[in-house]
């Protein structure tokens, strides 16, 4: 079970908190009143991992012993990872008054190859690339393929020992870094090779992936997962 991924609001509360936590609880409800369902998996994030508002640098080893601040989401108006944040909290805390075997899986930014006709907000992401400014943007993002992060679920739904969370986060990685990617697998395409302004770039750093291999979990790498993406993208005349 996921919940809303809307990265400009209006209404935090209305659009996502009460989606995310609500719809959450409703499904976990539902469960609890089925003994034959023997186990949940919840689809967080792992932007309700990394926002605790401690500096993060290429030494930081983000594992899933880290919970997002909700007082820190907050201030920073970071609502979506508010939402996430606050429906996992939420979940925990329901499945232990209930005795429900719940297991989460926090995945990064879903990219890849798209099953569905509009774009989704990951995918927007990736698009920033071929606005047309000629520059990228001076952020850091946590990339992850979209197969991986079904493969997940299914590690996490079919393994008897899976429990807990599971960061599943291929590459953190700055824009830079995947638009010199693309500029090499595609030269045609003028991938930018500007930022979009001259400060220092984002931190990167790293999340483990101790507990999602132990889980059976193989990443795809980076340079395939933006291959995909990116024609993908093409096929469907998003650029």
């Amino acid at each position: 079970m996921a919940s809303p991924v809307l990265m400009s609001v209006t209404d935090p509360q209305a659009e996502l908190l009460d989606p995310a936590v609500k719809g959450t609880l409703n499904v976990l409800r539902s469960c609890a009143k089925f003994p034959s369902i023997k186990r949940v998996v919840l689809t967080s994030s792992i932007v309700s991992i990394v926002f605790t508002g401690k500096p993060l640098s290429a030494d930081t080893v983000v594992d899933e012993s880290w919970f997002s601040d909700p007082a820190f989401c907050e201030k920073a108006k970071l609502w979506y990872a508010l939402s996430k944040t606050l429906a996992e909290e939420a979940a925990w805390k329901f499945v232990k008054e209930n005795g429900i075997d719940l297991v989460a899986v926090n995945p990064g930014v879903a990219i890849g190859p798209l099953l569905q006709p509009t774009l989704n907000s990951s995918s927007e992401l990736l698009l920033k690339l071929f606005d047309g400014t000629g520059k990228f943007p001076n952020a850091t993002h946590r990339w992850v393929d979209v197969r991986d992060i079904a493969n997940a679920h299914i590690l996490a739904f079919e393994n008897p020992s899976a429990s807990g969370r599971y960061s599943i986060v291929g590459s953190v990685a700055h824009y830079s870094v995947a638009a010199k990617i693309l500029r090499d697998l595609f030269p045609a395409l003028n991938i930018p090779e500007k930022c979009a302004d001259d400060q220092p770039f984002a931190p990167t750093y790293q999340i483990s992936k101790e507990r999602a291999v132990t889980l059976g979990v193989v990443y795809t790498p980076l340079e395939v997962t933006l291959k995909d993406a990116v024609e993908s993208l093409k096929q469907k005349n998003f650029f």
